[in-house]
């Protein structure tokens, strides 16, 4: 157990912001969990996100000592051997083909082993990264655990700013892949919803009118490629980028992806061997922008690797 009292300068704030600045490798559906969990108590009880530390509160933790160790993120990629797929890599980015069970940054579950530390790892052993750095690498994007596919890290900081802009004025296109159950009637078209996040169950809820201030507007564009065996393939465009967005929105109109366990039962699916998701980042195309350092992107096509769902079907690309 390890212990802190809470100082003048700290006091004032919401326990749950006051962790996630404390603790930065600390995701914050970790922070929600510890608190729910009485894994962090303040004054010796349990604490709800929303209350307030004030000066002279003792907060209590009984965490895993590495979210104490300073630079926790930063030394992690030097106990790891990099593993990484590299489409396409140049002085400011690289794209990388994230594996099914990797995750980007660490959670409750995994500090090391995660894609971030291995991007770190392979570019110290290349001697371009070193803890001493004001910039470490960055990542712009990032996917789900068992999604796999394309994800754009930053080498630079004037790359990292360059790309989260693109990315958020959207000039940088992504495209996804996903396996459905049925064969929607409209063979292409428009989901719109409005997304609520539950960070403490780390899963999204859906509603066609907005029911709460924290809900966002989730836009997919999909169309059907092709269709088997009461399956669809689809190829799904983000107009927004919501957690678990093309997940809970297949789901909320009655096909959900294959082997999603968490927005539908998959007992069925696993069966066939179809345990997680069935879905893939796998195309990824840069527009014309504003001129900056990544402009000689601009009209740029990567591709990831074949998915393995992709086998019952003849689409390729």
């Amino acid at each position: 157990m390890k212990e802190i009292i809470i100082s003048q300068n700290e006091g004032g704030q919401r326990i749950d912001k006051f962790l996630s600045k404390r603790f930065k490798t600390m995701p914050l559906s970790l922070v929600y969990k510890y608190l729910r969990t009485k894994r962090i108590k303040l004054n010796g009880k349990k604490a709800a996100p929303g209350d307030f530390v004030q000066e002279g509160d003792l907060l209590s933790f009984y965490i895993a000592d590495e979210f104490f160790a300073e630079n926790q993120e930063e030394a992690a990629f030097t106990h790891i051997t990099p593993k990484l797929n590299i489409i396409y890599e140049d002085g400011n980015i690289i794209l990388t083909d994230k594996p099914v069970g990797m995750l980007c940054h660490s959670d409750d579950k995994e500090g090391y082993n995660t894609l971030i530390n291995h991007i770190k790892a392979y570019l110290a052993q290349k001697g371009e990264y070193t803890t001493d750095e004001a910039f470490a690498p960055a990542l712009c994007n990032r996917i789900d655990r068992n999604t796999c596919g394309i994800v754009i890290a930053a080498k630079t900081a004037e790359a990292l700013r360059d790309m989260n802009r693109r990315i958020k004025e959207r000039s940088v296109d992504k495209r996804y892949l996903a396996v459905i159950h049925g064969i929607p009637k409209a063979k292409s078209g428009t989901l719109t919803d409005y997304i609520r996040k539950d960070s403490s169950s780390n899963r999204v809820y859906l509603s066609k009118d907005k029911r709460h201030n924290d809900e966002k507007s989730a836009v997919t564009k999909y169309k059907v490629l092709e269709s088997a065996n009461d399956l669809s393939l689809v190829e799904a465009e983000l107009v927004t980028g919501r957690t678990h967005q093309i997940r809970a929105q297949f789901a909320g109109i009655g096909h959900p992806l294959l082997g999603d366990g968490k927005y539908a039962v998959n007992k069925k699916d696993r069966q066939l061997g179809y345990s997680h998701q069935s879905l893939c980042s796998y195309k990824l195309s840069f527009g014309s922008t504003e001129e900056d350092s990544l402009s000689y992107l601009d009209g740029k096509t990567f591709y990831a690797s074949m998915p393995s769902f992709l086998k019952m079907f003849k689409y390729r690309f």
